[in-house]
């Protein structure tokens, strides 16, 4: 069989796009290359639907044993004594949750979109939204979670489920003080902890298991793993809110979540991104992830800094974690303007709304940035400063064209010092 010219072209470029250009988008990283060359291997012929041991089909001893390797080393990645590594995404373990617990419905209470929440949380757009009645807090004036008004509401409504986490939120978390309030309640309390989960595993944000009952990740974003899902309990639990299987029967809550996940949402498990996913938390055992994680944090914070001496209006002011959402109202820019320019320079990221937008999703008010892809490629505190320039000199000068093409032969020649999978060549 002749080999696939278009397809195989059409992925060296985007191989060199990725080596130009400066990547700030927040829910994308560079994995290793043997992360990568696991997904391309002959696990992906294996259908081994079930779990290991429990399969429907035969011929699974060696996938058996992948994905068994990839659930102890997630559990000692988190120390958590449950670990399912089969969601496809971080959007399927959140569908599997609320399959296992919650019943079409019911109320729960999640972080508005608009607010920085994620689809997932309760969107009208989405499952979560359409199946179930969706209840949302928001943030202050000052972009910090307000925890007054989910308090209030939960008293209020009783819903069977708040979640925590967003998509564009800047500041830890404070599971303690929604742990009490579902307490109050008897609520479960869901962290989907997609964006943070690598600075959490290094130890360097709060940990949602202290407080948490289910906490769900994906395993790119600053775990620096393949696309995908997870979801994990501290420590498993017959749990009390009288949630039974499909047959009626009560389980602990690792079975319900089991069962959601297969045959509830997914059918055959993607044996080979799950080789990825192992990898990927070997890596993060290794010693040098945690000084990669706080290499993150300086440079957010350092990035932030530099932004704000330009007058740019950080939402909360600063930042926790890896990511930042920046409102360009000040600079009369609208995100999408600002993504769509940005891109010609070879500067990827993305339009964002922000709290209270006045402008709609598919335009926006904001943009939204990461640091762990240009971390991933060496980047230190000293390089925000020439990031946040390139970024300030498009933004400046948006409808010059001139200018543009410039700062994009100078994004090319920057990124040299950064070389990304110099074996592939």
């Amino acid at each position: 069989m002749e080999r696939d010219k278009v397809i195989f072209d059409l992925i060296d470029q985007e191989l060199g796009r990725q080596r130009d250009g400066i990547e700030l988008i927040a829910s994308e990283n560079f994995t290793s290359l043997q992360v990568m060359e696991a997904m391309g291997t002959s696990l992906t012929n294996k259908y081994a639907e079930g779990y290991p041991g429990k399969r429907y089909y035969g011929g699974c001893e060696i996938v058996d044993q992948v994905e068994q390797l990839a659930i102890d080393r997630l559990r000692q990645v988190f120390n958590c004594t449950y670990a399912n590594v089969q969601p496809h995404s971080g959007a399927q373990a959140n569908g599997a949750v609320f399959l296992a617990v919650m019943k079409p419905g019911e109320k729960f209470l999640g972080l508005d979109l608009s607010m920085g929440g994620h689809l997932t949380h309760g969107s009208a757009a989405n499952f979560s939204g359409k199946t179930y009645q969706a209840l949302h807090y928001g943030v202050t004036k000052d972009g910090i979670v307000d925890y007054e008004q989910l308090e209030t509401i939960a008293r209020a409504e009783n819903p069977k489920m708040i979640i925590c986490g967003a998509s564009a939120y800047s500041r830890d978390w404070d599971y303690a003080r929604i742990r009490a309030v579902a307490d109050e309640i008897g609520a479960i309390v869901f962290a989907d902890i997609a964006h943070p989960a690598g600075l959490i595993a290094a130890g360097l944000l709060k940990d949602p298991f202290d407080h948490c009952h289910i906490v769900t990740s994906t395993t790119h974003k600053t775990l620096r793993g393949p696309r995908g899902g997870i979801i994990m309990l501290r420590h498993d639990f017959e749990n009390p809110w009288g949630l039974k299987d499909p047959k009626g029967n009560t389980r602990m809550m690792s079975s319900l979540l089991d069962l959601a996940v297969f045959p509830g949402t997914q059918g055959g498990p993607l044996e080979h991104v799950i080789a990825a996913k192992a990898i990927a938390f070997g890596e993060i055992l290794s010693a040098d992830f945690k000084a990669y994680g706080q290499q993150i944090i300086a440079n957010a914070q350092a990035m932030a800094k530099a932004f704000v001496a330009k007058d740019y209006q950080i939402i909360s002011g600063g930042t926790d974690n890896h990511l930042m959402l920046i409102d360009l109202r000040n600079k009369n820019i609208t995100g999408k303007k600002a993504q769509e320019t940005l891109d010609k320079a070879h500067i990827t990221l993305n339009k964002n709304a922000v709290p209270y937008d006045d402008k709609s999703p598919f335009v926006t008010s904001g943009i939204r940035i990461g640091v762990p892809s240009i971390t991933t490629r060496g980047m230190k505190e000293e390089h925000m400063q020439t990031v946040v320039d390139l970024i300030d000199k498009i933004l400046m000068n948006i409808d010059d064209e001139a200018i543009i093409a410039g700062v994009k032969e100078e994004v090319k020649t920057f990124m040299k010092q950064f070389p990304l999978y110099p074996e592939l060549n």
